[in-house]
């Protein structure tokens, strides 16, 4: 938690030097993708989030280094060898946490504040709920502790991977070729954030596409269905 806190001290001040300068490239080029209040709304649970996090209000399930104690059966030296394994291991989990984050009620009901606003630009990348008070996430790390890939390793790259989702959340840059097929996109979490059927629940990786494209949800961005962002709304009969 300590490490996450420290990164937040340098990450914040370069999410919001980012967030201005979408604003006003969407000025300049009399394309803007942001409202007022929607962003003081991102901004908003942004901040209660980081709070809640950096004062450790979660409660822990099962810690990863009570996992790496008890199931590691190798223990891999801190190599570039440990990091790319660490890197895979937090992505894998990641696609699945976030899987699990739409096929789960309970874990759509926290979730949802992500997708809740009606734009889409980075300021949404800070919409973070705040309700997420149980920590499970560990336990999807459990090929992690198992090939004992240390726990400092997991703690620095952790976050690191969690920034790494800011910047594709931004309607300003198109399909970029080549690198669709290996990373997370903006025009696929565009995909990810929209609600046409074409689009719902598709595009759930977090860094690397590829995860999506083994298990069956990857759904390339359509030139003639523009993605439409928010969340549906429940039709209940008269």
């Amino acid at each position: 938690m300590e490490t996450y806190a420290k990164a937040l001290l340098y990450a914040i001040p370069f999410f919001v030097v980012l967030v201005l300068i979408e604003i006003a490239y969407g000025y300049i080029v009399k394309n803007q993708k942001y409202t007022l209040m929607d962003t003081v709304s991102s901004l908003s649970s942004g901040l209660t989030n980081i709070i809640k996090d950096s004062l450790g209000l979660i409660v822990v399930l099962v810690s990863y280094p009570f996992l790496l104690e008890h199931l590691a059966i190798i223990h891999i030296k801190t190599t570039w060898v440990v990091w790319v394994i660490a890197f895979l291991a937090i992505d894998f989990a990641g696609y699945w946490n976030h899987r699990l984050s739409h096929a789960v009620n309970i874990f759509w009901n926290q979730h949802v504040i992500h997708h809740s606003s009606e734009e889409f630009n980075l300021s949404c990348a800070l919409r973070q709920p705040i309700a997420n008070i149980f920590g499970y996430y560990a336990l999807l790390l459990i090929p992690a502790a198992i090939m004992g890939v240390p726990n400092e390793v997991i703690a620095l790259l952790a976050p690191l991977h969690l920034f790494a989702q800011f910047w594709y959340h931004t309607q300003h840059i198109g399909k970029l070729g080549w690198v669709e097929y290996i990373l997370v996109t903006p025009s696929q979490h565009r995909v990810h954030h929209a609600i046409n059927p074409e689009y719902i629940d598709k595009n759930l990786g977090q860094i690397l596409s590829i995860w999506d494209r083994m298990f069956g949800t990857f759904q390339e961005e359509l030139d003639n269905v523009p993605p439409k962002f928010g969340v549906l709304k429940l039709s209940i009969p008269q």
